[in-house]
Formats: structure tokens, sequence, C-alpha cells
């Protein structure tokens, strides 16, 4: 249970961060990143379809939107972060959420696409509303969670 608090509490601290990192990626990212962070969509896509781990394509999604702001401080807090800010590389999310791996990891996945999307087009509110929404689907899984134990 401490292990999923405290993923909780990484999550808490991403809604505020990677909300703002996706509106700014929205409107200074440029064609590289874009080709970085579908690159990333499909590695996960790819991952999940053969059973292997998803994790590192899932941080290296998140950590070219971080790039994409233009800032150094989004990319460097994300990537000192790592991928302890995946709830998958530390407890079994799927199995928590009573959800078979394939549909969760399908979910995660088309949620990324939403927040692609969304900064392809340069749409900053809705790219915001997107990670929000991602990054709130995972917390409140987890919070259940934890309320449950």
């Amino acid at each position: 249970v401490e292990t999923v608090v405290d993923i909780v509490n990484v999550l808490e601290l991403r809604v505020s961060l990677e909300t703002e990192s996706a509106g700014l990626a929205a409107t200074r990212r440029n064609q590289r990143q874009l080709t970085e962070m579908q690159a990333a969509i499909d590695e996960f896509a790819e991952c999940a379809a053969k059973g292997s781990d998803t994790i590192e394509a899932d941080f290296r999604f998140h950590l070219s939107i971080a790039e994409a702001t233009q800032n150094p401080h989004f990319f460097e807090l994300m990537r000192h972060l790592g991928t302890t800010l995946i709830p998958r590389a530390r407890v079994n999310s799927p199995q928590l959420a009573k959800e078979e791996k394939s549909s969760y990891l399908d979910r995660v996945n088309r949620e990324h696409k939403l927040i692609y999307e969304a900064i392809e087009r340069q749409d900053s509110d809705s790219a915001r509303a997107a990670m929000r929404v991602h990054l709130t689907n995972s917390r409140e899984r987890l919070r259940r969670v934890a309320e449950e134990s």
C-alpha cells in the first residue's frame, strides 16, 4: 500500500508538471520531436503486441513531450525522475485496476495518441486536457486500490 500511495503522490506531481508541459509542447514542438513522440507510440504498440515491456517506450513518449517544451528544466526534471514516473515500473497496474493487460495497455496508448494529436495540431488547450485525463485516470485507478487496501 505504501508503494501505491507513493505512486499516487508522484502522479499528483505529474498532473501539474506534464499538463503544462503538453500545452507548451503544442506551441513549441518541432518536426523531429513529433517524430520522436510518434516513434515512442509505435514502439509502445509493438511491445504491447509482443507481450514485452512497454515502460521504456512509455517514458520516452513523456520525455519527448518535456523536450518539446523547449524548456530544459522540464526535460531535466523528467529525466531525473526517470522510469519511476511510470506506475507499471513499480506495480502491476493492470492487475490492480482489475483489467486485462492488453486492453489496459491499448487504452494507455490510445490516450498517448490523443495527446500526440493535440500537440501535432498545436492545440495547447486540448493537449493539456488530454494529458490531464491520461494522468488523472491512472491516479484515480491507483487511489481506489489504496482505499480498498
